[in-house]
C-alpha cells in the first residue's frame, strides 16, 4: 500500500457493474464545477472577494497569481476549496485591500477571468462552501449508449443516493499519496503540505475500506446500532442505541445517513465513536490490513472524525446528446462527483 505505482482496490460498487464504457473531461467544457457559498457579503471590509471562472488551472496556481497582482503574500489569499484543473470552475476568493484597493480591471491571466468583485469584512476560509454543482459530459468510448439501461440506474441513483467514496484524485497518480502516508509514518519529516496531503489520503483509504465492506453486506444506505448517524448536508452527528422506525423511515428518505470513522487517535475519539458492537467489529475486520495506516495516525495524534457512508446527488438530471450523456448535480463539499460517475460507466 505504501509502494510506488501501488493500484487502487476496485471498491465494491451499490448498484451492479458498469453499464458501458466513457470519457469525462475530453475538452474542459465537459466537466464544469461551480461552487455555493454559504456566505452574504457585507458589501464593505477589508477584503476583494472575487468571482473567478478558471479553465485548465489549479486553484492554488490562480491563488499565486492574484497575490501577486494585489501584491501580496501567497497566504493571504482565500478560498473555500480545491476546484479541479482540468474543468471549467467557478469559485471565489478573497484578497486583502490596501490602501486604495487593487485595479482588478488590470488583472491579465490566461485561463482566469474575474466576472465580479465584491467586498467583505473577513478572509475567505476553507470549507466556506456549503455545496459544488457539477455539469458533466460523459462520453461513449466504444458503442452507443443503453439508453434506457442508463435512465434506470440514474433513476435509482437520485432514489437512494450513492456510496460516498473518496475518489482516485484524493491519493494521487500510481497511489503516491499514500506513499507518502509511508514515508511521514516511518518518521520521514515532510513539507507542511506534503504532510497534510499524506495524513488525508491514509484516513480516506481506511474510510473507503469500511465502505467497501458495506456496500459488500448491503448495509450502506442503513443505520445500524451503536454508530453515528450523519444529518443530511451537515456536520452534525449523534449517537444512535436502536435505530427505531422513524430513524429508518429518516434514513430512506436521505434524512440522515450512515457513518464510518475518519481514524485518528484513539484515545480521544469522539462519543460513541467505534463503541462496542456490530459496527466496530465491521470497521475493525476492514481494517485489520491496514494496521500501519492506524498506527501512523494515532502517534501522529490526528484528531478522529466520522463522515457518511451515503451520498445524495441533490438536483440530478440528465440527458442524452449524440455521443454524450450530459448530467447535472449538487453535491455537498467534500464529495467527489467520481462517487457518482462509477456507479454509472467504467471512467
Amino acid at each position: 500500500m505504501s509502494t510506488p505505482g501501488t493500484a487502487l482496490p476496485d471498491w465494491a460498487r451499490a448498484f451492479g457493474e458498469p453499464l458501458c464504457e466513457a470519457t469525462i473531461r475530453r475538452l474542459p467544457s465537459d466537466f464544469c464545477v461551480t461552487e455555493n457559498l454559504a456566505i452574504e457579503f457585507s458589501g464593505d471590509g477589508e477584503h476583494d472577494y472575487l468571482w473567478i471562472e478558471k479553465t485548465g488551472a489549479n486553484t492554488q496556481w490562480v491563488a499565486r497569481q492574484l497575490a501577486r497582482h494585489a501584491m501580496a503574500r501567497n497566504s493571504d489569499v482565500g478560498f473555500a476549496g480545491q476546484k479541479d484543473r482540468h474543468a471549467v470552475t467557478q469559485q471565489w476568493f478573497s484578497v486583502p485591500r490596501k490602501g486604495e484597493g487593487t485595479d482588478w480591471g488590470a488583472f491579465a491571466c490566461e485561463g482566469v477571468e474575474i466576472l465580479e468583485v465584491t467586498r467583505h469584512q473577513r478572509k475567505l476560509r476553507r470549507g466556506a462552501h456549503k455545496s459544488n454543482s457539477f455539469r458533466i459530459a460523459m462520453r461513449a468510448e466504444s458503442t452507443l449508449f443503453d439508453v434506457q439501461a442508463l435512465e434506470r440506474r440514474l433513476k435509482e441513483i437520485s432514489r437512494s443516493g450513492v456510496p460516498n467514496y473518496f475518489g482516485p484524485q484524493r491519493f494521487g497518480n500510481n497511489a503516491s499519496n499514500l506513499y507518502l502516508a509511508g514515508q511521514l509514518f516511518s518518521g520521514k519529516r515532510l513539507h507542511r503540505d506534503k504532510r497534510s496531503i499524506a495524513i488525508s489520503a491514509a484516513r480516506s483509504y481506511l474510510f473507503n475500506e469500511i465502505l467497501n465492506a458495506r456496500v459488500r453486506d448491503q448495509t450502506w444506505n442503513r443505520i445500524l446500532p451503536g454508530e453515528l448517524a450523519n444529518l443530511d448536508g451537515s456536520g452534525s452527528v449523534f449517537q444512535v442505541d436502536d435505530p427505531d422506525e422513524e430513524l429508518e423511515r429518516r434514513c430512506e428518505e436521505m434524512d440522515i445517513h450512515p457513518t464510518a470513522t475518519m481514524f485518528g487517535l484513539q484515545s480521544e475519539k469522539p462519543p460513541g465513536a467505534m463503541s462496542p458492537g456490530v459496527v466496530a467489529q465491521i470497521e475493525l475486520d476492514a481494517t485489520n490490513a491496514c494496521s500501519d495506516l492506524k498506527v501512523g495516525l494515532e502517534r501522529l495524534g490526528v484528531t478522529p472524525s466520522h463522515r457518511a457512508l451515503r451520498l445524495r446527488a441533490q438536483h440530478l438530471s440528465w440527458h442524452f446528446e449524440e455521443d454524450a450523456l450530459w448530467l447535472d448535480f449538487t453535491l455537498t463539499k467534500g464529495a467527489f462527483a467520481t462517487s457518482v460517475l462509477r456507479e454509472i460507466a467504467e471512467i
